[in-house]
């Protein structure tokens, strides 16, 4: 059978390490660091897995966290007005219901268990931080080399691709936190949902449930505007400090999360994470100094800022798609036109991402502001938003063109007219269907006068 290098052990290293594992492929997975050490170290995303990205895990029987993470079923956007007394209100808040539910697994746990897995099932692991020139030795042993690790050396070998990557620079400073004794929202007390809060020139905290180390555990996740008041996480190394930052921030600008977060404490010391970088797209193939190509994987590739919650997901995704692309070949070369073709397979899905993701970072034009303000006056419209957290590609549908948004939105009014129409005839149908129940007795006479003009008064609401 075929031997195949992974390099990285994150979401799409492991998931796609075990599916080409399950069938039959000879798989090496380099890894900078062993399953205890993933462990017991430092939190390393915010991770929400939407239904699809969920499926696909679920199709290799990799769910192992399934029936104890939380189950994500709403996500809610909320944005800040401008400031008052008691600190900014909220302008828009509403929860769209997912029509599947999501998931968030630390992938601490995660992806120590998946290697541990691997190991079990027989793949080899190597414990060692890989250079270009490592690779440049080992390529002649595989007949593919994969690379999955979205930071360090290796990334080099992937330049960039500057037609899909309008940005050089950072968009947001990133600050986390995984903390015990959140409060629920006392909105909706009984549902797990992501919270998304705007808050315009700030930035955006986002709230979501989760399963980490010590148990259900909740993300406090700030994507600060460089330079704003919101970015004040860099130089901070103490904990404790990064969570007091988190928590003042809150009290400031959603005083509504704050006031759910006044007892809660980091689940552990390795429960924070702060960061930047620019969102890339970088060419597929990588060139080895000796002449070998390596295909790229996931963000190593296509890195997108985590304002939109699709790293894990795309991850996942494009796991998925390289599993497949990887079957189909069979015995055939794994040569420079498969690997552009397998890249193109996962960029279908991808170049959604990247275009909704980009467009969050920027300043929201005032049909998207229109459309979110939409979400609190019909379900219709927080539930597709919602949902296409899981399917990106539908944004393309409603949300980026003001003339799409706006029949869009027509349309939405026109059915809840409808809706609301037939409600009412409804409800006098049913008044006056009561109302001859009664005349009937008090009499037969009297009955047969108002059976004539029932039907009236229903078409009158018709």
């Amino acid at each position: 059978m075929r031997k195949i290098l992974i390099v990285g052990a994150g979401q799409s290293g492991l998931q796609l390490a075990l599916g080409l594992q399950s069938q039959g492929y000879e798989i090496t997975l380099m890894s900078n660091r062993t399953a205890d050490e993933i462990r017991g170290g430092r939190v390393m995303s915010t991770q929400c897995m939407f239904h699809t990205a969920l499926d696909h895990e679920r199709d290799l029987e990799l769910n192992f966290w399934e029936e104890r993470a939380p189950r994500i079923e709403g996500l809610g956007v909320s944005v800040a007005g401008p400031p008052a007394p008691g600190g900014h209100p909220r302008v828009i808040d509403w929860v769209g219901r997912l029509d599947g539910y999501a998931q968030s697994v630390d992938q601490r746990i995660k992806m120590a268990g998946w290697m541990e897995t691997f190991e079990q099932r027989g793949g080899q692991v190597v414990i060692h931080g890989a250079a270009v020139s490592d690779l440049d030795v080992l390529a002649r042993k595989y007949d593919l080399v994969l690379v999955a690790a979205g930071k360090g050396e290796l990334v080099s070998l992937f330049g960039r691709d500057a037609d899909r990557s309008p940005y050089d620079t950072p968009r947001r400073a990133l600050a986390v936190a995984y903390v015990h004794g959140l409060g629920p929202r006392p909105e909706h007390p009984g549902v797990d949902a992501v919270r998304c809060n705007l808050v315009p020139g700030v930035g955006e905290l986002f709230v979501m449930p989760t399963l980490t180390t010590s148990g259900r555990a909740d993300i406090l996740f700030w994507e600060a505007v460089p330079g704003g008041p919101a970015d004040a996480f860099q130089g901070l190394t103490d904990p404790a400090e990064h969570l007091e930052r988190v928590l003042e921030l809150m009290e400031h600008f959603t005083p509504w999360e704050y006031a759910r977060a006044t007892k809660v404490e980091l689940t552990d010391a390795g429960g924070t994470l702060s960061g930047r970088y620019a969102p890339t797209v970088r060419h597929p193939v990588g060139r080895l100094p000796g002449g070998g190509l390596v295909l790229g994987v996931a963000d190593v590739v296509v890195a997108n800022d985590p304002i939109t919650g699709q790293g894990s997901n795309s991850a996942a995704k494009c796991a998925a798609a390289y599993l497949e692309s990887i079957l189909e070949r069979g015995d055939r070369p794994f040569d420079e036109e498969w690997m552009r073709t397998t890249f193109d397979r996962y960029w279908e899905t991808a170049r959604h991402v990247t275009k909704w993701t980009n467009a969050m970072l920027a300043p929201p034009p005032e049909h998207i502001v229109n459309l979110l303000g939409a979400g609190s006056a019909f379900p219709a419209v927080a539930h597709r938003i919602a949902n296409g957290f899981d399917d990106p590609s539908d944004f393309e549908n409603f949300f980026y063109e003001p003339e799409k948004t706006a029949a869009y939105l027509d349309e939405v009014r026109e059915e809840a007219e409808a809706a609301e129409a037939e409600a009412e005839a409804a409800e006098a149908e049913a008044a006056g269907t009561e109302a001859a129940e009664a005349d009937d007795m008090a009499g037969a006479d009297d009955g047969a006068e108002v059976d004539d003009q029932a039907p009236e008064a229903v078409r009158s609401f018709r």
